[in-house]
């Protein structure tokens, strides 16, 4: 019986040592072969590490006992299933176009929950460097509150106080909303995926409502946080937003860089002039938000 192309990619996405962009290299080589996943799994640890450039690391936990973890990604996999999460790779045709377009490096794998018709719409972001004034905090939410009451979809994150004043804006509204995770789908709502991301969503609903907002994570299911996870958490929002306005930039920051990749992307960037470096994103063709 072969293997289905998801369930293989999760089984990738499952193995440790081998990160998205791994589990991309790995389909799309598997493709330009016409190597199932049967054959993949019959290769030695030297061929992953010489064929498809994968850590020793890596490859020594992709070749202990395949049969074995099959089965438990198996089992995981309809778990998945059975409480409605997707899983797309960077080498699906229905990957988010939003993303390709803007980032280099993508995430190699996506595991979306949630309204996924949220990303035809017209969205967009309010980001901000750590660490930011309470004027700041105050701005992010009014821009917030702008984009929603222009029916636009707000993509936020959960776990930093800039993006917790930004999300906390729809659910006020009865509006959805997009969030990005820097971990796991289980680690952040828990493994009925029912708890809301902040506790303040508690004065507006009793849990977590799929049928109204989306939550997309480039980490497996049941991943921790770990430093770099934010970095990608950050751009992944930045990518999924049509508009992306900002209020704090810190220069040579990972903001600076997505406000560059976005406008080198052709999408409508808006900088506060709080921001003391807004003019050099004014030079690139970034409008200004005037306090």
């Amino acid at each position: 019986m072969s293997l289905p192309r998801r369930t293989f990619a999760l089984f990738l996405a499952m193995t440790p040592g081998i990160g998205g962009r791994s589990v991309t290299r790995i389909l799309a080589r598997n493709d330009l072969l016409n190597r199932s996943a049967e054959e993949f799994l019959r290769l030695s640890a030297e061929a992953f590490i010489e064929e498809y450039r994968l850590s020793a690391k890596a490859a020594a936990n992709l070749a202990h006992e395949p049969e074995k973890r099959i089965k438990l990604v198996q089992e995981a996999e309809k778990h998945l299933t059975g409480l409605g999460v997707n899983l797309i790779s960077s080498a699906d045709a229905h990957y988010p176009n939003l993303i390709e377009e803007m980032d280099p490096d993508p995430p190699g794998i996506l595991f979306l929950y949630g309204n996924a018709r949220l990303l035809e719409g017209s969205t967009f972001c309010v980001l901000s460097s750590r660490n930011s004034r309470p004027a700041d905090l105050d701005l992010i939410e009014k821009l917030a509150e702008e984009g929603v009451l222009r029916s636009e979809v707000l993509v936020s994150g959960h776990d930093r106080p800039e993006y917790k004043r930004s999300a906390i804006v729809p659910l006020r509204w009865g509006s959805p909303r997009i969030l990005c995770l820097d971990r796991g789908l289980f680690t952040a709502l828990g493994k009925d995926l029912q708890n809301d991301t902040s506790s303040e969503a508690y004065l507006w609903r009793e849990r977590f409502d799929p049928r109204t907002d989306l939550v997309i994570s480039p980490f497996r299911p049941d991943a921790g946080f770990v430093g770099i996870n934010n970095q990608v958490r950050d751009r992944l929002i930045g990518c999924l937003a049509k508009r992306l306005a900002f209020v704090q930039i810190a220069e040579g920051g990972n903001m600076e860089r997505i406000a560059k990749l976005a406008l080198k992307a052709g999408r409508q960037v808006e900088v506060s002039d709080r921001s003391p470096n807004f003019r050099s994103l004014v030079q690139l063709g970034a409008s200004v938000i005037s306090s």
